[in-house]
């Protein structure tokens, strides 16, 4: 059970079911007209906190620094929408229909040493709010209650969440290229030289045998073209990420009170 002390521990602190899964954010807490004790916390759910629902938390404990209630996750957002009077009460038929809906026994709650009627006269009282525990302002009702109607209307916030989009990856792989290029070789070719005898040769001229046979051998050189390869770097690349910024229309709809005046003769005016 939570108690009035325990308030400001419960305000914008995170509440979890009871399997500890995170609900949302307290935003208000209502206490009791009649004992004084705190009956009711909203909780805020959605995006940026755009919806609230109601939870009882007259079971509910502070575990550490968040609150943790009795109820699944989804049966707390699923809570039905309950409106407030600007007095920040709970009417006595809302507070029926959320118990209804827990399936918490009225009469269990209801029926406290102090209160009139049939144990369902003490409505939640104000809420609490900006670290601080309201005051019980008490149910007027048919003492004075102010009958002024809240008139409300939703407001469509569009936010964007970081996702993935897909993957892009380096990979460097091995082709073959065909490279031509032209390169000059040498070659040696016999050529046949005669001279004439003259009187600076004749000395080798007659040097040797007068009739004999004889061989001479000359080597032949030429080039022929070698093939090597040499590996050398020639660029580095990486994978960046450049920002984008695109603009999307988001469509939704919002939903609008709007307030008619009845008279007897059935003149309606319309206030915006």
């Amino acid at each position: 059970m939570i108690t009035k002390e325990q308030i400001p521990e419960v305000l914008d602190h995170q509440v979890y079911d009871a399997e500890g899964k995170k609900i949302g954010e307290a935003g208000h807490v209502f206490l009791d007209d009649v004992t004084g004790r705190p009956e009711w916390a909203s909780v805020r759910t959605g995006l940026f906190g755009s919806h609230e629902t109601f939870v009882p938390i007259h079971d509910a404990d502070m575990v550490e620094d968040h609150l943790e209630v009795p109820y699944s996750k989804d049966q707390v957002k699923g809570a039905p929408h309950v409106d407030v009077d600007q007095g920040g009460h709970l009417s006595e038929q809302e507070e029926r229909r959320l118990y209804d809906y827990y399936g918490v026994d009225w009469g269990g709650y209801g029926q406290e040493t102090g209160r009139t009627g049939t144990g369902t006269a003490g409505a939640a009282g104000t809420a609490a709010a900006a670290g601080t525990a309201g005051t019980a302002g008490g149910r007027t009702g048919a003492r004075g209650r102010d009958e002024a109607m809240t008139r409300s209307e939703e407001e469509m916030r569009v936010g964007v969440e970081r996702q993935e989009a897909g993957k892009a990856r380096l990979r460097k792989y091995v082709v073959t290229e065909e490279v031509q290029k032209t390169v000059p070789v040498r070659r040696e070719e016999v050529r046949v030289e005669r001279e004439p005898i003259t009187e600076e040769n004749r000395g080798e001229a007659t040097s040797g045998p007068e009739i004999s046979e004889a061989e001479y051998e000359v080597t032949l050189h030429e080039e022929r073209p070698v093939v090597e390869t040499e590996t050398h770097p020639v660029e580095r690349v990486r994978l960046t990420t450049d920002e984008r910024t695109d603009e999307e229309t988001v469509k939704g709809r919002v939903r609008k009170e709007r307030i008619e005046e009845e008279r007897a003769d059935d003149e309606r005016r319309r206030r915006r």
